[in-house]
């Protein structure tokens, strides 16, 4: 299966973003689902599915270590010339931790990760259908977002169900497959010992 790790902002905060790109939209992108909006940690592709029960494991201990961290979406800007994004604001240097550890437990679950990138904290709204045309008005407008902050407080993993139709623009379907709460772990049980 085609799997992701992912932080998904709250209803409250697409529905702040969606307000603001509303009066954007237009036929020359080609938007991304509300629904699907999120900001990805690792993306792992296709995953064996007898590596699943170690990378669920794997991802429970990345996300046990990393306290919850405030994060609002904030911004805009653009990979290339086509693909639009908002970005975020709040602790960057935890939601960078949380991407390497999500990284980490991939790769020490073995599943065969693409070579590391810094990360870049971003949600994808669209990408443009036309190489012609240019994305950067569309950043332009959005460069002063400024979203309501939430508290980050769940690792996600998500799969990426691809479309099979055939229908022109037809988008993935996202399904949570796995999610874990943020901060230190549950106490030791006192009748055994605590594992290293």
């Amino acid at each position: 299966m085609r799997l992701f790790a992912a932080v998904i902002p709250p209803e409250a905060a697409i529905s702040e973003l969606a307000g603001a790109v509303r009066g954007l939209r237009d036929d020359r992108l080609r938007w991304t689902a509300e629904a699907g909006w999120h900001f990805t940690l690792a993306f792992m592709g296709e995953v064996r599915e007898e590596l699943l029960p170690e990378l669920h494991v794997r991802l429970a201990r990345a996300a046990a270590r990393s306290a919850p961290f405030p994060l609002r979406i904030h911004g805009s800007g653009h990979f290339g010339h086509r693909s639009l994004w908002a970005g975020a604001a709040g602790d960057l240097d935890a939601l960078r931790m949380l991407a390497e550890r999500a990284d980490a437990a991939a790769r020490r679950s073995g599943v065969p990760m693409d070579q590391h990138h810094r990360y870049t904290p971003h949600l994808t709204l669209g990408r443009l259908r036309d190489e012609r045309d240019d994305v950067r008005p569309y950043c332009t407008a959005l460069a002063s977002f400024e979203g309501t902050g939430w508290q980050v407080g769940e690792l996600s993993l998500v799969r990426s169900n691809l479309p099979d139709s055939g229908i022109p623009g037809e988008q993935p379907r996202y399904e949570v497959v796995g999610s874990w709460e943020l901060g230190e772990p549950a106490p030791p049980y006192e009748g055994r010992a605590r594992s290293r």
